[in-house]
């Protein structure tokens, strides 16, 4: 991506796993290769219109709770960096 104005941020990371699916599953459930899952979250592929929306219905989450053009904050407050996703550890 050009510049952080061109930045896609998103939680698919962290909506997978709260509810424990692979990239490889969510990624057969769009009908995608599990590697677009991987460049998504990182914020490295910006996705369609449809893609998103799909995402979205996928966790049955309303789109602005997926995806942002402005940095989500952390639970503990503090913007979050990169394509917006977190990894849990432990």
């Amino acid at each position: 991506m050009g510049t952080s104005a061109d930045t896609v941020h998103n939680r698919i990371a962290m909506l997978r796993a709260e509810r424990g699916v692979s990239r490889r599953a969510l990624a057969e459930a769009l009908g995608v290769h599990y590697q677009t899952v991987g460049y998504l979250e990182r914020g490295e592929y910006s996705p369609s219109l449809h893609l998103a929306l799909s995402i979205a219905g996928y966790f049955e989450v309303p789109l602005e709770v997926v995806f942002s053009l402005e940095p989500f904050e952390r639970l503990g407050g503090g913007p979050l960096r990169g394509g917006g996703a977190t990894r849990r550890t432990g």
